[in-house]
């Protein structure tokens, strides 16, 4: 089976998507890390992300390992730890423009594919539905209210959680530069020429503002039990 799940930035898919691999021992698949390691590694070697057949060049010789460790998934590049560099702000302000790359999205999409060959997946990003697995069994669009979202972001470069702290405080400073970006960054992903951010029309939506990580994966395993009958 897979579960594919999309949704705008912060809207909780990576750690919904987490949940519902553990329970329902599926395996987990980050499309979103795929594209923030290639452009994590396109900036740590100086190249002009304008330049889209030397990112594209990068992104089909890279080798991405998406694994889980004892601390939760781990994502190797070319053999080094990335887990912590992809989520760094400066990629988080270039990822998008990487992601609107067709060879990049071409190499990424051969790579989740091949994934979900052997096995079942739970994947997370924004054209899973659309454009990847667009014969999934279970199709969820998730968002949340961008203040919310912005909090959840904020919260997590300070270190914390809000999945399992709901009274974790951000830096309302913080907060407020965040959901700018973010804002900004759901723009250009809805509007991006290639597989834009859209919810497939079979897809359901759930909003994630106001729901626990569990309410959310109660959800979704409701759908996989409607998709299994």
């Amino acid at each position: 089976m897979i579960v594919a799940i999309d949704g705008p930035a912060g809207s909780g898919k990576s750690t919904v998507a987490r949940a519902m691999a553990a329970r329902e021992h599926l395996t987990y698949l980050d499309t979103g890390a795929m594209y923030r390691s290639v452009t994590d590694a396109a900036l740590t070697r100086g190249l002009d992300l304008d330049d889209a057949r030397a990112v594209s060049e990068l992104a089909r010789d890279l080798d991405i390992v998406l694994d889980n460790g004892e601390q939760g998934p781990v994502v190797i590049v070319d053999g080094r730890d990335r887990t912590d560099a992809i989520r760094m702000p400066e990629v988080d302000a270039n990822v998008s423009k990487v992601a609107a790359i067709p060879a990049v999205r071409e190499a990424m999409v051969a790579l989740q594919r091949k994934a979900a060959e052997s096995t079942s997946v739970v994947a997370e990003g924004r054209d899973i539905g659309t454009v990847v697995f667009p014969a999934a069994e279970v199709k969820v669009f998730l968002t949340a209210d961008p203040s919310a979202r912005a909090r959840r972001r904020a919260v997590q470069r300070q270190g914390g959680n809000t999945a399992t702290d709901a009274n974790a405080q951000a830096n309302a400073e913080e907060q407020a530069k965040i959901e700018a970006e973010l804002i900004e960054r759901d723009r250009k992903d809805s509007t991006r020429a290639t597989a834009p951010l859209k919810p497939a029309e079979d897809a359901v939506h759930i909003d994630s503002t106001e729901l626990t990580v569990d309410e959310v994966c109660d959800k979704i395993c409701e759908l996989m039990e409607r998709a299994r009958a």
